[in-house]
């Protein structure tokens, strides 16, 4: 690491552990795991929350935005706690890490499961803030070069990662990754202004909100199936492990976690893609990788939840660097923590680190500590969060509806979406009940829209000569890499064969 950029990080330190930023820092971690803890809400709508606050009582900068962003990676933290105890993601990023931290919930284990996760986001939040100290700069001016055919060839192979979630059903998996592509398409057409899947009602013309499909197929969905099992026992019906995760253990996932943090920091550095579509593909690299020892995938595996909880962290670091750097946002919550700069007279960009580095580096510097703070205040409560599986559904069942019903009409404030929510809830239980996967359904609709979207933009860029989708390095590496993860099985399966004929017969197959 340079000596400039150590100094310059010295000095961010000096800024974030002031009195005021530091309990700013710690007031937004906690309102963070809060808020990305309750389901539908996320981190974008915890930022929006707050944002009037800091600005109305007239806080500095440097300490609005350490508190803002505070709560950005605070509620990446706290995605996981409904996620691993309720099978309902806190917001899109955590829909993987209901995968397997389900699983080992209803198996006993919610306690080293939510410890497992807060390991893993520690490291790979604190593996991308390492990244991204040293090379921010560098990595704005690639992720600015980034043209849209580029994207397209980055969704494509999101999806065929995305083919690796369901193994054993792909076919489900397919049927799943179309109907979240339906539900994407639904509105009008921005290019043409021709109306798509409305049947005609005014409230789908803008399209569906994507927290009322979350919320419905998730949390109502989830809630039907409580009730279908309703009994005097309590919530899960399995015993609360007691125990926490040891420290021996996330080592021996480090070469996942590495491989997850920083394919999650590269990611979140391309505006637009987020911890989402990180969490996706860190998940299907990993099951790929396990070839032959990936039975347990989506069964309780811990490396299923390890890879999406590191990327996820290390992709909410990365998404910051274009902001930064460019002022280009990486995300939704990142635009909102953009205009939360210009609120406050400060214009991010290359010239922010030279012309107001206390901002720039004290957020940055804020961010380790941020990182530490989040891991000492969710590790003694894993045992306190883990309880939450003996409420008894008569109280439990009835509180998930109401905040869920109260999240979504105070965000939209239309009756309507309530109503949207219900039906996509019971449509969301009948395709459990028919075993598919909730998961390919949201990545589906989050990727379709950005696929759709610039694939739009590339054609009308070449006047619809479809080559211009494989004419730049970047874009050909990831045709080259989804075609590489979509006939992965195939070719092992063809070596596996090739070598069981080519070993020597034992005396029992003779």
């Amino acid at each position: 690491m340079d000596i400039d950029i150590l100094a310059l990080l010295a000095q961010g330190f000096a800024v974030a552990l002031s009195p005021l930023n530091i309990g700013l820092l710690l007031l937004g971690c906690f309102f963070g795991t809060l808020v990305g803890s309750l389901p539908g809400i996320g981190p974008i709508n915890g930022v929006a929350i707050l944002l009037p606050l800091a600005y109305s009582i007239g806080l500095p900068p440097e300490s609005a935005i350490i508190l803002l962003a505070g709560v950005y990676y605070g509620a990446e933290y706290g995605g996981r706690i409904s996620s691993i105890l309720l099978n309902v993601p806190g917001d899109a990023s955590a829909v993987m890490t209901t995968l397997d931290g389900h699983p080992l919930a209803k198996q006993g284990e919610a306690s080293r499961a939510l410890a497992l996760s807060a390991l893993a986001s520690f490291v790979g939040g604190t593996t991308a803030l390492v990244m991204m100290t040293v090379f921010a700069p560098l990595l704005g001016r690639v992720a600015v070069g980034f043209g849209p055919q580029d994207y397209v060839a980055l969704m494509v192979f999101a999806f065929a990662c995305l083919a690796t979630l369901v193994g054993a059903r792909p076919l489900k998996t397919l049927i799943g990754v179309l109907i979240g592509l339906m539900l994407a398409m639904i509105g009008i057409d921005s290019a043409t202004g021709v109306m798509r899947f409305t049947l005609g009602i005014p409230n789908l013309f803008d399209g569906v909100e994507f927290l009322v499909v979350v919320i419905g197929l998730f949390a109502v969905s989830e809630a039907l199936l409580m009730l279908e099992t309703w009994s005097g026992r309590k919530l899960g019906d399995t015993p609360v492990a007691k125990g926490a995760v040891r420290l021996t253990e996330i080592f021996r996932y480090r070469w996942l976690l590495l491989r997850a943090s920083v394919l999650g920091f590269f990611i979140g550095v391309l505006p637009g893609t987020g911890a989402s579509i990180a969490s996706a593909v860190a998940y299907g690299v990993e099951k790929r990788l396990a070839q032959g020892d990936d039975a347990q995938f989506g069964k309780g595996d811990p490396r299923g939840l390890v890879a999406p909880e590191g990327a996820n962290n290390a992709a909410a670091a990365g998404a910051m660097v274009p902001m930064l750097t460019l002022g280009i946002p990486g995300s939704g919550t990142t635009a909102i923590l953009l205009g939360a700069l210009l609120l406050f007279n400060v214009t991010p960009g290359p010239l922010m680190f030279e012309q107001r580095p206390e901002i720039a580096w004290g957020l940055i510097a804020s961010m380790y500590l941020g990182n530490v703070a989040l891991l000492v205040l969710n590790l003694p409560l894993v045992g306190l969060f883990a309880r939450l599986l003996s409420v008894p559904r008569a109280y439990l069942v009835p509180l998930m509806v109401v905040l869920t019903f109260i999240g979504v009409f105070s965000l939209f404030g239309a009756t309507f979406d309530l109503f949207l929510m219900i039906l996509l809830g019971f449509f969301g239980y009948l395709l459990r009940k028919m075993n598919f996967t909730l998961a390919p359904v949201i990545l589906g609709l989050v990727l379709g829209a950005l696929l759709e979207t610039n694939l739009r933009r590339a054609l009308s860029i070449s006047d619809g000569d479809w080559s211009i989708l494989i004419s730049t390095p970047t874009g050909i590496v990831f045709w080259i890499g989804a075609a590489v993860v979509a006939l992965s099985p195939l070719l092992m399966k063809r070596f596996a064969k090739s070598r069981s004929a080519a070993l020597p017969l034992t005396k029992e197959d003779e």
